[in-house]
């Protein structure tokens, strides 16, 4: 008789992002756009680990979007739920959270 000795892997932080927003039953859309914005986030700070981060790169990428990028205050916004969602939901962590980002307009 063998022992099952494999080990599943840990599922990859999107696919755990997406998981946690199919359990919420939110659209599909919602999920795509969430999803892109964590991954720019991500690249945005050189891929460092989350437990690295804080609410300091936060407001950091959004001035970027609003300074560099130029976008809507909803663009920014949303973004800001996205990065929010992954801290709190999938994460299950909270940010040292003082918004003072440059907002867009």
């Amino acid at each position: 008789m063998q022992v099952n000795t494999t080990e599943q892997k840990p599922k990859k932080l999107l696919d755990r992002v997406r998981d946690a927003i199919r359990i919420k039953h939110s659209f599909y859309q919602t999920e795509k756009t969430y999803v892109q914005w964590i991954r720019r986030y991500i690249l945005f700070h050189n891929k460092r680990h989350f437990s690295e981060m804080n609410g300091e790169e936060l407001n950091t990428f959004l001035t970027y979007l609003a300074v560099d990028e130029k976008v809507a205050a909803s663009t920014q916004n949303q973004a800001l739920c996205a990065i929010l969602f992954l801290y709190r939901e999938v994460l299950q962590q909270e940010l040292d959270l003082n918004l003072d980002a440059v907002r867009a307009s």
